[in-house]
Parts: C-alpha cells; sequence; structure tokens
C-alpha cells in the first residue's frame, strides 16, 4: 500500500497498532484470552496490518481499567498515544478492540488520524483477498452489515479498484451520511445472490457424491501452512504465503491416496481468534463445505508459541458451525512446520505422535511426514468400511465399474439379469450407493 493521503488528510501508509488489556474480566472492550500473552496477541494484530502491506511504524501495549463510553481509552492513554502519534507521522490507528462509532469519531478527532477497529480490519483484508464473485458478496455482505450501524462511513466506497472496503480511506466528514434505504436495498440484493449460490454449491455437493469421492477438509488457524501442505499433497499451485489470511475463497482438489483410493481436498479460509460476527455469519455458507466434508484434518503450526490456544479457538468455531460429531469422533491433527522446530522438540512431537494415532507430525515445505498423513487419512477411511451383499442388474454396466472403482469385491455371483455382489465399502460410500441407485 503507498503511503497516500486520504480525503480527510490522514495518510494510510504510516500506522501504529494498539492491543488493548483489560484490567477487568474480558468483555466487548477487550480481545484478551487468558491463554495468550499480550505481547502475542500485538504480534498477531500487527501480522494482520501488514497483510495488507499497511507500514507499522510503532507498536503498543495500552491497559485500561474501566472503557471510557466516549472514547473508549483514559486521557493519560489518549495523550501518550496522541504524541507518539503527532511525533511520528502516523496517518492510520488500529485498535485491537471493538470501538462503537462514537468512539471511532471522537479517537479520529482527538488524533487526527484515521481510526479503526479488528473488525474493519479483518473486513479491510478479506475485501482485498476476496476472489471468487461468492466471496466478494460474503465479504461486502458482511462489511454492509458492520457499516450499517456507523455513521461515518458510505457504502458507495466498497467499490474502490484496490479491493478492501474503504476502512483505511474515504471522503471527508460532510460526505459521510449513509442512506440506510439503499444499504438495506444492497443487502437484500446480496442475500438473494448469496442463496442463489448456495443451491449452486448444493448441487455442486450432490454432483461430488454421484462422482464419488470422500471429502477431506483442512481446517486450522491462519497461517498454519493449509495452502502450502494443499499444494504438497495435491500438486498444486494455491496461493501460499506467510502472511495472515492468504487463503480466502475455498479451493478443491483430487487426492491420490496411497491405497489407490481417491479423494477430494477442500482447503478453507484460516480461523482467527475473536473473529467478528459479521464474517462468521457471512462466511457460514462457505463452511458448510467442511460441515459437509467426510473427514476434517487440522492443521497446526507446531512452531507457533501459542499453537495450544489456537487449537481452542478452531475447536470453538467448528463447534459454532455444529461439527461436533467430527471432533468428538477425533479429528485428525497435522502438526505442521516441524522443520522450524529445535532438534529436542522435534523429537518429542515425534515421541508424542507414536503415543498419539490420530496426530501427525511434519512439514509440508520439506515434505517431511506427509507421506504419514496421507497414509492416515487412506486409513480412517478403510476403517469405516463395512462388507455388503448387493443385488446390481447387468445391464447397469456404470454402478457395476463404481463398485470395483470404489470398493473391495469380496465375491461375485451372476445369473440371467443381476450380479450378487459381496462388497467391503465405506460408509460413505454405500450411502453414495443408495444415491446413484435412487437416481436410475
Amino acid at each position: 500500500m503507498d503511503n497516500t493521503t486520504t480525503a480527510d488528510g490522514g495518510a494510510t501508509g504510516r500506522a501504529l497498532v494498539v492491543h488493548l488489556v483489560s484490567r477487568m474480566a474480558p468483555g466487548r472492550h477487550s480481545t484478551e484470552n487468558p491463554s495468550r500473552s499480550a505481547e502475542a496477541r500485538l504480534e498477531e494484530v500487527v501480522g494482520l496490518a501488514r497483510a495488507i502491506r499497511l507500514d507499522v511504524v510503532c507498536a503498543e501495549i495500552a491497559r485500561i481499567t474501566r472503557p471510557r463510553p466516549s472514547s473508549l481509552l483514559g486521557n493519560g492513554t489518549l495523550e501518550n498515544l496522541g504524541a507518539l502519534i503527532s511525533e511520528s507521522e502516523i496517518g492510520l490507528v488500529v485498535i485491537d478492540a471493538a470501538l462503537s462509532p462514537v468512539q471511532q469519531r471522537n479517537l479520529e478527532r482527538r488524533w487526527r488520524a484515521k481510526v479503526i477497529d479488528r473488525t474493519g480490519l479483518i473486513l479491510e483484508i478479506f475485501g482485498e483477498r476476496a476472489r471468487t464473485h461468492e466471496g466478494r458478496l460474503q465479504v461486502e455482505l458482511a462489511a454492509l452489515s458492520y457499516q450499517r450501524s456507523r455513521l461515518v462511513r458510505s457504502w458507495t466506497h466498497l467499490e474502490r479498484q484496490r479491493g478492501g472496503f474503504g476502512f483505511l480511506g474515504g471522503p471527508g466528514e460532510s460526505q459521510l451520511e449513509i442512506d440506510r434505504r439503499l444499504i438495506g436495498e444492497r443487502i437484500a440484493r446480496l442475500k438473494r445472490e448469496l442463496d442463489a449460490t448456495k443451491r449452486t454449491r448444493t448441487l455442486h455437493r450432490e454432483a461430488r457424491r454421484r462422482v464419488p469421492y470422500p471429502v477431506v477438509a483442512l481446517v486450522g488457524y491462519t497461517n498454519a501452512g493449509k495452502s502450502t501442505l494443499f499444494n504438497r499433497l495435491t500438486q498444486s499451485s494455491v496461493v501460499a504465503g506467510d502472511m495472515l489470511f492468504a487463503t480466502l475463497d475455498p479451493t478443491m482438489r483430487r487426492l491420490e491416496l496411497p491405497s489407490g483410493r481417491q479423494a477430494i481436498l477442500s482447503d478453507t479460509v484460516g480461523f482467527i481468534s475473536d473473529l467478528p460476527t459479521h464474517l462468521v455469519a457471512a462466511f457460514r455458507a462457505t463452511l458448510e463445505e467442511v460441515t459437509e466434508a467426510d473427514m476434517v484434518v487440522h492443521v497446526r503450526d507446531a512452531h507457533h508459541p501459542d499453537s495450544e490456544a489456537q487449537r481452542s479457538d478452531v475447536l470453538n468455531v467448528l463447534g459454532e458451525l455444529g461439527l461436533d460429531e467430527p471432533i468428538e469422533a477425533g479429528l485428525i491433527e497435522a502438526m505442521n512446520k516441524v522443520d522450524l522446530l529445535e532438534p529436542t522438540t522435534h523429537a518429542s512431537l515425534r515421541n508424542q505422535q507414536l503415543r498419539n494415532s490420530q496426530s501427525v507430525a511434519l512439514s509440508a515445505i520439506t515434505g517431511e511426514g506427509c507421506d504419514g498423513l496421507l497414509e492416515l487419512i487412506d486409513r480412517r477411511l478403510e476403517s469405516t468400511a463395512r462388507v455388503k451383499r448387493l443385488d446390481i442388474p447387468l445391464t447397469d454396466g456404470k454402478t457395476l465399474a463404481w463398485i470395483y472403482d470404489r470398493g473391495e469385491v469380496l465375491g461375485r455371483r451372476d445369473d440371467n439379469e443381476t450380479a450378487h455382489l459381496s462388497v467391503r465399502l465405506s460408509e460413505e460410500d454405500i450411502s453414495r450407493l443408495r444415491h446413484r441407485q435412487r437416481l436410475h
């Protein structure tokens, strides 16, 4: 992002990032997680800011005892940060908390700089990263829902050429009137379009069931290395970068397993702590791909100091999506980035893997352990298989070929019209076979 000046005088390039630590119990204004250090949370929001190429010149932790309704921060903190903003010629302040419209406006007036909160920052990232038509619809819906309650931004600036959704720039205060009727109409239109794409995606899932391959979904905290692992396993070239939310739109590719069985591997948007509710709601449709998956692989950053806390955040989001069953059954955990670990930590993780049959230590960069992950996925899919007796008309050659491709034929006896088979098939393939037969 260029160090340009906005119409209201603020430069968008030089930024200050502020993470708030509340001395009170965590609430609306706090993004605290007791299992994480304030320094780690500050580092994360700095990463978010840099994900859209902001020049973060300062990063501070601010402690608040009692949130002020007018400005959130106390006078002393306001003055200290104000002096820093002035001295460092900062044009944008990112507050790692939820700001009310009044608080945002008052902070901007006090500091004479653009101010955005955590939700605005994540929406800005998503707006820039969305590539598919559906992804753009979802992010715009989330942005409009967020903006509808804020009288300081204009929905017309959601169509800027650079991507994003205008929280970093915008016209002067006199032009910042929101027409609620127009926003309401646009939201209604977006919801209708998303309903249409949801129906299309449902048809695609039905088509996959007829193909039919089991679906394996990769989930994990943002920047855990899902896309790099996806590329390694499928020999693809999906965008993968060392940045938060490098992947936004879901991607699917065919996956070859050691037994010869084939599956579909799905790469999904990364999760993050305190994901804004607007985004959770907007992306629920996309994340349905995860809820429909036959197996879920949780990709974790084994090198990250907050790996356990990130794991909890991911499981919480999966729970919100109604994925309690695969969680209880046990997700496969792919402990990624072991190439970055110290030798002793690496060895300890290896020993832990020997005790936990559902965990694989690997490196998507070097390829270490990736074969083990494929073998584990293969075993898990095979473990759901059971023997079933089938009677298939000899004229239905496609279904017979499908059964031989998908299952293990243990015995066969033919009469004049029917093939009587004894076949070992997975539960998923048995369900798909029933679906095929209903179509005939």
